[in-house]
């Protein structure tokens, strides 16, 4: 593959996720406006963040299939239009029942973003350059997730409210759609369409012409179950799909409590302690960029046995609440870099164990993974802090990257 497309794709790719990253939190920065102008409680407004994740949970394998059996490219650009027009739609909701329908179309959109990513990614960026390519990915995926967070107060301050800071979303949005539907022309088609032309070179099943609809719909059942009998017998893909749920269950644990271990464990105020947990989260963002260089460098492996390790470490220490504050401030700012470190690692490891046909496909089924951890660590941690307090929360922390770790050592003999 040519190389001089690996920095047009890396490119393409990363604006689309800071894109699909930014409708993925666009509700929570402007909760308390939308509970007085929808008149809608903290819970409701909770549902229609779920309602993302549930519509992004379950789009993930059947998007991973459009885009192996059809083209990567054609996704990516969907994804964009779809959650851009969700967006749209909320910025204009008159009512609450409104908003959750623009909720389940952006997620509609945001379903079909890795599916499409991690195959361009793949078949466009050479091995030597495989791990800093997804370290890029991942980096520009945090930065979206805190649009939201600049433009909801920045708009709100301008006085065009949340109306306007959605609608700003919304509008750079479309824009990157326009600019992506004239770079992905420049994207050759083995690599926009490389799960499909690696599906194509497999034996035709029928001589007989084009299918009927009932044709086509019967192989695409059968090309799924054909998939879901690969995975079972693929032990590396249930490892790893196995590995990235139980890091987003340490990773939601600290994103969402970090904070709270501040306050209610080491007496730091709220205030200082929120934006120690933000600063915490630049800095994983920049760790990961490190991590894709070092991945490159050393291989995979070590870079999981250093971040879970550390992280074991780290969140066991901070759990005893008994370090002095200022030591435990400086251990949460390099909390979150422990998981990050290690994200292009996995990436690259659930990539290299890919058939080329599969590669949207499991990239999508990891993102299940996370998705799941995301769904169960925030009310399990939580439930530990309400019943046990704090310490034991972040003592089940540490236990999750120790299983985590545990898994990085099989997965180790599966690689060999």
């Amino acid at each position: 593959m040519p190389r001089s497309h690996a920095p047009l794709v890396v490119g393409l790719v990363s604006g689309s996720h800071v894109v699909n990253h930014a409708y993925l939190l666009l509700f929570p920065p402007a909760f308390a406006l939308l509970g007085a102008d929808l008149d809608a409680s903290l819970a409701e407004l909770g549902v229609a963040v779920g309602v993302v994740s549930l519509v992004v949970t379950a789009g993930q394998l059947p998007l991973g299939y459009v885009s192996d059996s059809y083209s990567h490219a054609a996704v990516l650009l969907g994804s964009l239009s779809v959650g851009t027009l969700g967006c749209a739609m909320a910025a204009v909701a008159p009512t609450y029942e409104w908003l959750l329908v623009a909720a389940a179309v952006m997620g509609v959109g945001i379903a079909g973003h890795h599916p499409a990513h991690y195959p361009l990614l793949s078949a466009a960026v050479p091995d030597a350059y495989r791990s800093r390519a997804y370290s890029a990915h991942g980096f520009t995926g945090a930065v979206g997730l805190a649009v939201p967070f600049a433009v909801v107060p920045a708009s709100v301050a301008l006085g065009y409210g949340w109306r306007g800071a959605f609608g700003a979303i919304a509008v750079l949005g479309a824009v990157y759609t326009g600019v992506a539907a004239v770079a992905v022309r420049r994207v050759p088609a083995s690599i926009a369409r490389a799960g499909a032309r690696a599906e194509d070179d497999s034996p035709p099943e029928s001589l007989a012409g084009p299918p009927s609809l009932f044709g086509r719909l019967r192989s695409a059942t059968g090309r799924l179950l054909a998939y879901g009998r690969t995975v079972v017998n693929t032990p590396i893909i249930l490892l790893l799909t196995t590995l990235w749920f139980v890091n987003s269950v340490a990773a939601w644990g600290i994103r969402t409590y970090a904070a709270t271990l501040l306050d209610s464990g080491y007496g730091l105020p709220s205030e200082p302690a929120n934006l120690v947990a933000s600063v915490m989260l630049v800095v994983g963002a920049v760790v990961l960029l490190g991590g894709g260089y070092v991945a490159d460098r050393t291989g995979p492996m070590p870079l999981l046995y250093a971040g879970y390790g550390s992280l074991v470490v780290l969140a066991a220490v901070l759990s005893s609440v008994a370090v002095p504050v200022v030591a435990a401030v400086g251990l949460v700012l390099v909390l979150a870099a422990t998981i990050d470190l290690s994200r292009p690692a996995r990436s690259t490891l659930t990539d290299l164990a890919s058939e080329r046909g599969d590669v949207g496909k499991n990239f999508a089924l990891m993102t299940v993974g996370i998705s799941g951890g995301g769904a169960v660590a925030p009310p399990i941690f939580g439930y530990f802090i309400e019943t046990s307090g704090v310490g034991v929360a972040f003592i089940g922390v540490a236990a999750t990257a120790a299983v985590a770790l545990g898994l990085s050592v099989l997965l180790a003999r599966l690689v060999e």
